[in-house]
């Protein structure tokens, strides 16, 4: 993918063939995506290449519009023979379903003005890394990793993939889409007592090597997350501030977001139908969509219908501002289209880092991570088991685990207290510490 302008070409050419194979069979209006993508995973332990697995593939989809009917099918078999007689086929089937009247292709007017910005999603470095160096990465965060004397294990990986997507249809949409991704990471275990064995990782990753901690830093901080875990224990029910490391961040209010798509809202399973333009959230929260966020993990110039992206401010201090629309639900409840699905979700950031943050709260209990629970996004409603620590004079004090917290989102996020300045740079949803005040913690 030296990322070849004839393998965009390629995969273009395949789709605009596939959409004229299409009409030529019947269909009232086809769009196909063709793709090719290459895995390459590595898995280091005990001192030794535990595992090398790589995958290259190429795959076509499409989707048929019919005498008012729809369907969708895809294929790995790209022969030309073989995929106009599928295509044909799937033409054929599509016309024996159940007509749907809010089933039509995406307007296109909404394929207009489409952004051109680069943004820069392709790492040509990683295109080379080699075998030797990928080995080196997993032994550096093996060896820092075992420094301590109660590791009983480690497993460190390494994995990187490149591709590309084209999409065309058949009224005048045409787009391709280049990526590269690389993540690495640690898993550690170590030794208690004669029962516990405390386990932590940490990954990271993103589109770029540049700008990640480096192998030894991950290996390092992986050993410190699970060091950090030794005695933790249930600790007496309280009612107390709660600091959500930016790590927990997005599996917090991730789990809200389904109830801001139009399909969950068609459905009747959406805590916040009928809320737009209405408080429901401290005034510190404001989240906006960024699909043309450089290097974001999300990043795009179309989404998945192609809709042209653009910046979709969703809560604005702490106002409901708009919903995740997609062009089907949209006809449904008679609303206009604003893209199906997030991209990058950033938040409007405060002043302080945790560690400001936690010497200003002084007491209360610091979330690192969530263990299991649901949230139920008809009712708002959520219980989510819960491992961090006491906060103890404004720093991460005793391990806790084995508690849970309980309550509804609507009251969850008005007792948002503060915002921190401090996200994940390379994830999707960056949240950064947040602090909850009067939160109840069910614990012993």
């Amino acid at each position: 993918m030296t990322a070849n302008k004839a393998m965009v070409e390629e995969l273009l050419a395949q789709a605009r063939s596939t959409v004229g194979v299409a009409v030529a069979a019947g269909a009232d209006d086809a769009v196909a995506s063709v793709s090719w993508g290459r895995a390459l995973e590595f898995q280091y332990r005990a001192d030794k290449l535990e595992k090398v697995q790589e995958d290259t593939s190429r795959s076509l989809g499409i989707a048929l519009y019919v005498d008012g009917r729809f369907s969708t099918h895809g294929t790995n078999d790209l022969d030309p023979t073989r995929l106009a007689a599928f295509v044909s086929e799937a033409v054929a089937i599509t016309r024996e379903l159940e007509p749907d009247p809010y089933r039509s292709i995406t307007p296109s007017e909404l394929y207009a003005d489409r952004p051109e910005v680069d943004l820069d999603l392709v790492d040509r470095s990683l295109l080379d890394l080699s075998r030797e160096e990928r080995i080196a990465w997993c032994r550096q965060m093996d060896e820092e990793a075992h420094g301590h004397e109660d590791v009983v294990s480690a497993t460190s990986g390494v994995t990187d993939s490149a591709g590309i997507s084209a999409r065309v249809s058949s009224n005048g949409f045409e787009g391709a889409h280049q990526r590269t991704s690389v993540w690495y990471g640690t898993e550690v275990t170590i030794r208690e007592d004669e029962v516990k064995r405390p386990e932590a990782w940490w990954w990271v990753g993103g589109s770029h090597q540049e700008g990640l901690p480096t192998p030894p830093e991950v290996g390092r901080e992986a050993l410190r997350r699970v060091l950090s875990r030794r005695g933790a224990e249930k600790v007496p029910s309280i009612r107390t501030s709660m600091v959500v490391d930016p790590e927990a961040g997005s599996g917090l209010l991730g789990r809200m977001m389904g109830a801001l798509t139009a399909g969950a809202i068609q459905q009747q399973r959406s805590f916040l139908s009928d809320r737009k333009g209405e408080r429901i959230a401290s005034s510190l929260l404001s989240i906006t969509d960024e699909p043309l966020r450089k290097r974001g993990p999300g990043s795009r110039h179309y989404d998945g219908e192609g809709i042209s992206a653009k910046t979709l401010p969703i809560l604005s201090e702490g106002v409901l501002e708009s919903y995740f629309v997609d062009t089907y639900y949209g006809r449904k409840l008679g609303w206009e289209p604003t893209t199906g699905s997030a991209s990058n979700l950033v938040l409007a950031l405060g002043e302080k880092d945790l560690s400001g943050i936690l010497d200003s709260v002084g007491e209360g209990i610091y979330v690192t991570s969530w263990l299991g629970g649901n949230a139920n996004p008809t009712t708002g409603d959520f219980s989510f088991g819960v491992r961090g620590h006491l906060i103890e004079g404004g720093k991460p004090g005793k391990p806790i685990s084995e508690m849970n917290v309980t309550g509804n989102y609507l009251e969850l996020l008005d007792r948002l207290v503060e915002v921190g300045n401090d996200p994940v740079p390379w994830a999707g949803f960056r949240t950064p510490t947040l602090v909850f005040d009067g939160i109840q913690f069910s614990g012993a």
